[in-house]
């Protein structure tokens, strides 16, 4: 049976996953290749790549003006994806592209799966987007081999995470916090409760993301996952130049 890139990585894994966000276009589009090829090259499972928009109602303060930066630079959507098409042969691992309901929306929503797939995307999250519309999009995503990575939450009934981690063949993205994206001190002490949960009740793969921006962070959150998933640490750490605390984190992932 034929298998995604995703669905390869996700469901054979003997270690834990370690997923970086970075903001496509902050530092000009040319920058997009190198982090790309820099985060492959150093073992990362998948990468997601943020389109920067003007409304990100989900992007903590570290996100938001990468994204602000990247659309003072004119980078758009349809920029993003010609850019990763044109070195997609060079990369071998997943790429997720998150993004709000609104874009997707104003380019086409068609329009978008194909153009996405064809510049080598293998999903996409899109966090303002409730399990009861996406079947506005799923049949556009799915027709061109797209997986929606589907988000729960720490507010989330249990039956919700139960309907929510049935579907999709990737992996379930377990936000750790009650906000917005960012680096956090520390973590709510039922975290650990609440990932259990999300575990015992998905089919799929649960990786855990917000707020992990240590080393420290990463060991705590593999106690009760598959992997986790950094943001703003990283969209940070880039911004700095800073890829020796990059490769750092990856390291504290994959030694876990």
């Amino acid at each position: 049976m034929y298998m995604t890139r995703i669905q390869e990585v996700f469901h054979d894994m003997n270690q834990k996953a370690f997923v970086p966000y970075i903001m496509a276009g902050d530092g000009g589009l040319e920058t997009l290749r190198e982090k790309i090829l820099f985060l492959q090259e150093n073992g990362v499972d998948a990468v997601e790549i943020g389109i920067p928009f003007s409304d990100p109602v989900a992007d903590g303060p570290t996100i938001q003006k990468a994204g602000i930066r990247a659309l003072e630079a004119g980078v758009t959507l349809t920029g993003v994806l010609e850019t990763i098409q044109s070195f997609k042969q060079e990369v071998n691992i997943p790429l997720i592209v998150m993004t709000y309901t609104n874009p997707v929306i104003a380019f086409g929503i068609e329009r978008f799966a194909e153009k996405a797939a064809l510049a080598g995307i293998d999903g996409c999250i899109i966090p303002d987007l409730p399990i009861e519309e996406e079947e506005l999009f799923v049949p556009h995503l799915e027709a061109v081999g797209l997986e929606l990575i589907r988000l729960v939450t720490v507010t989330s009934p249990e039956e919700r995470i139960r309907k929510i981690t049935e579907k999709g063949n990737g992996y379930v993205y377990a936000v750790t916090v009650a906000g917005i994206t960012g680096a956090r001190s520390g973590f709510h002490s039922e975290l650990g409760n609440f990932l259990s949960k999300v575990k015992n009740a998905s089919k799929l793969p649960v990786l855990a993301g917000f707020g992990i921006s240590t080393p420290e962070h990463v060991r705590e959150m593999n106690q009760y996952c598959d992997g986790v998933i950094v943001g703003s640490r990283i969209v940070e750490l880039f911004y700095e130049g800073n890829l020796e605390e990059i490769k750092n984190l990856i390291l504290a992932a994959k030694a876990g």
